[in-house]
């Protein structure tokens, strides 16, 4: 792998016709590694002189983000410095020169601003069910698996075993036991393709590392944030939502709030972020598991506009449905409220709403524009007044998000802009990992008392 990896470097200075294998924009480490991958398998078996070139469809300097993926490449020993990012080739205009085929993996949905590179597909392989509305008129491998990887796997081994070497395997291995939790039957992500085609590699290769220590040792890397700023941590995994020109995010972060708002300089870089981001308000989640192994989530609300945030704060601590039952934290940072969450299974998917609630009502009792923060002339109680008066109509009305249902990963922002998908299919993110074991902790802890009574 890592000699090749190190000709498509070399080829992209040429001026020839590319094939480009294609991850996702969310670029997790199935979207990664099967097209690296794929890649590797379609450069070697195909007999004429073709270019193959896998591009990670980020920025270079968004890897650091994922921290799964940085650590598994330094553990397969492929460098960084061997990898293409999207910043990095412009497929616009190798597609205006006629020099450009596309080849879709882990999605099949362009986003809006790579639309004109639909004429170039020419293949789709992908793990999650099919939009004909929106896919490209090209064959369309789709097997609903719970990783993509599983798939270039099967091509591989079917195809020309012969030339699976020990990294790419490790590649493979690594990504499917990541994607399918370490294939738990009780998270219900991995199917019997996936648990094939594991087994399969580890019979090629009997020294790849045990699945338990390849799964923890990779799950600790994507939670893991200690090498990040607090600007990437925030947009490691941030969600936005809008009314009115007024946005804002929510990030979850994975550490624990005391060591949050202990960081060097956060009241700055909070307002940087806002600044940078175009948000007028910002809510962190934080993320983490006791010494107990007991799940626990907090809450900050970051607004330098006293309206907003105490609007945002009172309907996050009134909220009945669904109930944070949310404890107000001291913090000496001003413009900024922090809480411990009692509900610790209220996710950020389940406070979104609430959000937007919260939006709803602020833009229905004030007329105060956000162009300027608000230093007097707002109180707690007046506030409370508008949240009484519009609160009980607006919450009453939010619905709880069902649980997520047993369905192939799908990576947060591979299904883009106007895909009826995008509502329609689970996002699996660390965050849902974390939710999902969760509540099998939770489960076996209830069922654990009840048989001791």
């Amino acid at each position: 792998m890592e000699n090749y990896l190190q000709g498509c470097r070399a080829a992209l200075q040429e001026s020839r016709p590319i094939h480009v294998v294609l991850g996702n924009e969310a670029c997790d480490l199935d979207s990664m590694v099967s097209a690296l991958a794929l890649a590797f398998y379609l450069a070697k078996t195909t007999e004429a002189e073709e270019v193959f070139v896998p591009v990670l469809n980020i920025k270079r300097s968004e890897l650091p983000l994922r921290g799964d993926n940085v650590f598994f490449l330094q553990k397969i020993h492929i460098p960084e410095s061997l990898l293409i990012f999207r910043d990095e080739i412009d497929l616009h205009a190798l597609h205006q020169a006629g020099q450009l085929t596309l080849i879709l993996v882990d999605h099949h949905v362009l986003p809006k601003s790579d639309a004109a590179l639909e004429e170039a597909v020419a293949e789709v392989l992908d793990h999650r069910p099919i939009d004909q509305r929106h896919c490209p008129p090209c064959p369309v491998s789709v097997e609903l698996v719970g990783s993509c990887a599983t798939l270039v796997a099967e091509r591989i081994l079917q195809g020309a075993p012969e030339i699976l070497d020990r990294q790419t395997a490790a590649l493979l291995h690594g990504t499917i036991l990541l994607d399918c939790v370490n294939m738990d039957l009780k998270i219900g992500k991995a199917t019997l393709k996936d648990s094939h085609y594991v087994e399969k590699l580890e019979a090629l290769f009997p020294d790849l590392p045990s699945r338990n220590d390849i799964f923890d040792s990779l799950q600790k890397a994507k939670f893991d944030v200690s090498g990040l700023t607090t600007e990437q941590m925030l947009r490691k995994d941030q969600k936005t939502i809008s009314r009115q020109g007024t946005k804002v995010a929510i990030s979850a972060i994975y550490m624990d709030m005391e060591a949050f708002l202990q960081r060097s300089g956060l009241l700055a870089d909070l307002h940087a972020f806002c600044q940078a981001h175009g948000c007028d308000a910002l809510v962190a989640m934080t993320i983490f598991f006791s010494t107990y192994n007991e799940p626990v989530r907090q809450l900050a609300v970051f607004c330098p506009h006293a309206a907003l945030r105490m609007t945002i704060c009172g309907i996050l601590e009134r909220s009945q449905s669904p109930s944070l039952k949310l404890t107000p934290v001291p913090s000496s940072h001003p413009n900024l409220q922090a809480y411990l969450q009692g509900n610790t299974q209220i996710s950020r998917k389940k406070v979104l709403p609430l959000l937007q609630e919260a939006l709803s009502v602020y833009f229905d009792s004030t007329d105060i524009p956000l162009g300027q923060p608000e230093t007097e002339g707002v109180s707690r109680e007046q506030v409370d007044k508008e949240l009484d008066r519009a609160g009980n109509s607006l919450l009453s009305g939010l619905s709880q998000d069902e649980e997520e249902p047993p369905l192939p990963p799908t990576p947060m922002n591979s299904l883009v802009d106007e895909c009826p998908l995008d509502q329609g299919l689970p996002k699996f993110s660390a965050e849902v990992i974390f939710e999902k074991c969760s509540q099998i902790s939770l489960s076996e802890s209830t069922t654990a008392s009840l048989s001791k009574k």
